[in-house]
């Protein structure tokens, strides 16, 4: 063989592997989510953030396929059968859907956002050994309610009834409850508990309020309420109501005060176990994360309008002031 046609064929095989990695799929992550696209699109956004800090780029090599619910929680077991049945690499779900989610696969990784104790859910076997095919974030929203409660009257403190915002299709919220009232007893506190499934609930519930000699509003925990933060914040700034959330969000969108782990973050977390999973880990060796730091913020603008004096040791102790 003369030599120039040694220097192509060996070029050509040394093209082969190159060749074939482009060919190559893409792996594509299912992203199960209870909320709406329009409510939670920042969510979404977080978690691509923590697949690309591990090097993954959705449309660059890896793909998501997104099923939103719209808070329909009845459709999550067709949505997940429908993500187990195109094979994705990975599931990511979200606290309403995991457990259609492990439902429909066992063998599936699946990544969960939950804001319950995964243990109690039966989710994984331990925090630290998950084992299975499931692990995740948890925020643990229901441990912080009675801080929260407490936190709110520390605002209000001639409150003597703080009416709740229950959306009781979360499931979580039960206990959220339990949390709320064990909190409200060593205060010497009333608290109504109001029900807001779904948006007409949510007006109907303010204008009740409007009727009744409530101090202060605490909104519950879930997806479905935290993805309707500008609703809730432009119904308690026309009822003139102080209201506690649970997200940094909402206290940024014009809330009185917000106490609790970053959802956000959470998110970011996800991704990151998502992208770490891709590159070959095992859910089952992957220790359930929990949130690092919990936020106290206060949006001393809406206090002002409110005519509320924020007492100056709660303000040091705030972790954010939003002026």
């Amino acid at each position: 063989m003369r030599r120039r046609e040694v220097m192509a064929a060996l070029a050509g095989a040394a093209a082969w592997p190159l060749a074939a990695r482009a060919q190559q799929p893409i792996p594509v992550v299912g992203f199960l989510n209870s909320a709406s696209a329009e409510g939670y699109g920042s969510m979404a956004a977080g978690f691509r953030d923590g697949l690309a800090d591990v090097g993954y780029r959705e449309g660059n090599n890896v793909a998501i396929e997104h099923r939103w619910a719209d808070n329909q929680y009845e459709r999550l077991p067709a949505l997940a059968a429908e993500l187990v049945d195109r094979r994705m690499a990975v599931i990511f779900a979200n606290s309403p859907s995991v457990s259609a989610a492990k439902a429909a696969t066992s063998t599936i990784p699946i990544v969960f956002l939950s804001g319950d104790d995964p243990v109690r859910l039966g989710l994984v076997a331990s925090l630290n050994r998950p084992g299975g095919n499931v692990t995740g974030v948890a925020i643990l929203s229901r441990e912080l309610a009675g801080k929260r409660l407490a936190l709110l009257h520390e605002l209000v403190p001639n409150a003597r009834t703080i009416a709740v915002l229950i959306n009781s299709d979360f499931e979580p919220s039960g206990r959220f409850q339990v949390e709320v009232q064990a909190a409200a007893g060593a205060l010497g506190l009333a608290v109504p508990f109001l029900q807001a499934n779904t948006d007409a609930q949510i007006n109907a519930s303010f204008a009740s309020l409007a009727q009744t000699q409530v101090g202060a509003l605490l909104v519950g925990p879930g997806p479905f309420l935290d993805s309707r933060r500008n609703l809730l914040v432009a119904l308690a700034a026309k009822n003139a109501i102080p209201a506690g959330f649970e997200t940094r969000a909402t206290a940024a969108a014009g809330g009185l005060m917000s106490y609790g782990a970053s959802v956000a973050d959470g998110y970011r977390q996800a991704g990151v176990y998502t992208g770490r999973i891709l590159k070959g880990e095992r859910p089952a060796d992957l220790p359930v994360l929990l949130p690092t730091k919990v936020e106290l913020v206060i949006n001393l603008s809406t206090a002002k309008g409110l005519g509320l004096e924020i007492p100056p040791t709660l303000l040091a102790r705030a972790d954010e002031v939003i002026e």
